[in-house]
């Protein structure tokens, strides 16, 4: 049984808390959006030929190794600095969302020379990150993502959006780990429910009947390593009920080609490469390391 705990999540978000269980095929009608899969067909860089055609079938691949014991070490500790710094503001386990452009740390995360490489397998040579957003479920954690579909909850066009999932800690089934249903990508906008007041959780979309899609997948990594999916893949988490914590950090990537509600100009990191059109506009390196304003 999956259970949901109400927080502030969606007004960080900047999602609508809507309740009520009517189905929906949009999260944003407003926008005109094109939301199916677009298949990645780069020369691989980092990944081979099989797993670029796995993460097209299936929709993700894991688990990619990137960082060894000193930089593991090393991101946990820095991910407690930033917790704590965001403790001290009254934001909870999930609060730390959007710091890139504010935090040196997380900005050169974003911009990690390697975890770029597998990036432009998968969507090209030009990159621009404008999400990053840490998931850190303490020990008892009874909070659950429920199932979804990325795509559903940001106002981009088209769908484009390759997340780099890394994680922080040990992550596997026990201490709720992600689970994906391959090959859910490619069946196009799935309806789901919005989240009930008297339910609440982490998000507020709900895909109600995903296993009709098979079976999930749990994405089970060891700190350091990290999974890739494509925005139109159904996925979701369970609560912790172990000891440990579970934390990971998301990145998110598109080509500049992706555009937002914002007719002229966007706001991002251009991760490598360039941006021919300028919509972009690039957001520098910080300084050092500001809870954002």
């Amino acid at each position: 049984m999956w259970t949901i705990v109400r927080n502030t999540l969606f007004v960080e978000l900047g999602i609508p808390n809507r309740g009520g269980d009517v189905p929906e095929t949009n999260a944003h009608p407003e926008m005109q959006r094109d939301l199916r899969f677009f298949p990645a067909e780069r020369g691989p860089k980092r990944l081979s030929p099989e797993q670029i055609e796995a993460f097209n079938r299936h929709g993700y691949i894991f688990p990619i190794e990137m960082f060894d014991a000193t930089s593991v070490a090393a991101n946990r500790a820095y991910f407690d600095e930033l917790m704590n710094m965001a403790a001290a503001t009254g934001k909870n386990s999930y609060g730390v969302n959007g710091w890139h452009a504010t935090c040196r740390g997380l900005y050169d995360l974003a911009v990690n020379g390697k975890i770029l490489d597998y990036v432009e397998d998968i969507i090209g040579p030009d990159i621009v990150c404008t999400m990053t957003h840490y998931f850190s479920k303490d020990p008892g954690d009874t909070k659950s993502v429920y199932w979804h579909q990325d795509a559903q909850f940001w106002l981009l066009t088209p769908s484009k959006v390759v997340t780099v999932w890394l994680a922080i800690d040990d992550v596997d089934e026990e201490n709720g780990a992600m689970n994906l249903f391959a090959g859910s990508h490619r069946v196009g906008v799935i309806p789901f429910e919005w989240v009930t007041e008297e339910e609440s959780g982490v998000l507020n979309q709900h895909i109600h009947d995903p296993w009709q899609y098979g079976n999930p997948v749990s994405v089970d990594l060891k700190a350091g390593e990290f999974s890739m999916h494509t925005d139109m893949v159904i996925h979701g988490s369970m609560p912790n009920p172990s000891n440990r914590r579970r934390c990971g950090l998301t990145l998110r990537y598109m080509p500049p080609d992706v555009r937002t509600k914002e007719p002229n100009h966007g706001r991002a990191i251009i991760c490598r490469g360039s941006d021919p059109s300028g919509y972009w506009e690039h957001i520098p390196r910080p300084q050092g390391e500001t809870v954002p304003g």
